[in-house]
């Protein structure tokens, strides 16, 4: 094995957004070891990572980032430079069932690998946290931006932003060079079907009814995966340490449309016949109407984003069509309650 010129750390690499974190960095930097550490919850698939698995600056090491014996071991004997913290339970739902477990891994994983890369004698350069623009909670008439307040409105966002004040604290006590970002509805290929794009996909797949929470409109503001990913990359080489950073497309879609725009993708019906696709069911405890935030700050270092909504939900479900039995196995295809 030759020598690398980095050693990047990503937590949660197997899941949907981390495991096309880690392909970008094993293909694109050759020279780099890629480390991934995965607990392999119901929502990752080792399947993600095929392109990859057999590359020789790729590892994977099957771990929870709350076990503080595992992470001492890595930075221990990893000399770990980059740290990319994605592992993290994300549902919503499930967050006000079972709130506890949301407490465990996004705050005190968080915790832990702050605390085992503080200790390391080999500190990382750089250690870049991925929250969510969940942290904000609901706006209807302005938009969030770095400095605006936190107002979570459910346990997962709740967790994200004590975990944010968990990360802030290690820079401002021991100077660990941190950068957190905050992105939108981040959606495209290899997504669980728990979340909405590809639960919509697969009740159309199955001859399903699109079902929709709530009669209250709502949007969600949609960022494809690749450019959440060159958000990340290019923070990681010109971030300021200590700093946030929203990520955001400024694609807003009402999920009634969203729904409409599947069935006619899937269904290929005429508009009349649409609606006969869609039902309504129970919404969730409170109810988020949506979460507007200015990327400004991250577009003034050259990023933007380079998927348009026409083009990312395409490829998205041209994907699905074609991976139809892709969360089937081995999946309970739901998260736990």
């Amino acid at each position: 094995m030759g020598v690398f010129k980095r050693t990047v750390l990503v937590t949660g690499g197997s899941g949907f957004i981390g495991s096309h974190l880690v392909c970008s960095l094993v293909c694109g930097h050759p020279d780099w070891m890629i480390i991934n550490l995965d607990a392999l919850d119901y929502c990752c698939s080792p399947r993600s990572l095929r392109s990859v698995e057999n590359r020789s600056n790729y590892r994977f090491l099957q771990g929870d980032v709350c076990d503080s014996s595992t992470l001492d071991h890595i930075f221990s004997t990893e000399n770990i430079d980059v740290v990319f913290h994605l592992a993290a339970r994300t549902h919503v739902e499930s967050s006000f069932q079972n709130p506890s477990s949301f407490q465990w891994v996004n705050v005190e994983g968080t915790r832990t690998l702050l605390r085992a890369a503080q200790r390391a004698q080999h500190r990382p350069q750089r250690f870049l946290y991925i929250s969510t623009d969940e942290v904000y909670g609901a706006s209807t008439d302005w938009v969030f931006d770095e400095c605006s307040p936190l107002r979570p409105t459910n346990p997962y966002a709740t967790t994200k932003a004590d975990a944010e004040n968990l990360v802030r604290s290690y820079w401002d006590r021991y100077q660990l060079p941190v950068i957190i970002t905050r992105s939108n509805n981040v959606y495209g290929p290899r997504q669980h079907t728990e979340k909405v794009i590809p639960r919509f996909l697969r009740l159309l797949q199955q001859n399903n009814k699109c079902t929709i929470q709530g009669t209250i409109p709502k949007s969600r503001h949609f960022l494809f995966v690749s450019d959440a990913i060159d958000a990340f990359l290019l923070l990681l080489e010109k971030g300021d340490v200590g700093e946030v950073y929203n990520v955001g497309s400024g694609c807003e879609v009402p999920i009634l449309q969203l729904a409409q725009e599947l069935v006619k993708m899937v269904k290929n019906v005429p508009d009349s016949e649409v609606d006969e696709w869609l039902e309504f069911v129970p919404d969730r405890p409170l109810v988020e109407l949506r979460y507007p935030i200015s990327s400004e700050k991250l577009q003034s270092l050259g990023w933007g984003a380079q998927v348009s909504w026409a083009d990312g939900i395409r490829q998205t479900v041209r994907w699905y069509q074609d991976n139809p039995d892709f969360w089937a196995e081995g999946s309970t295809n739901a998260p736990p309650s």
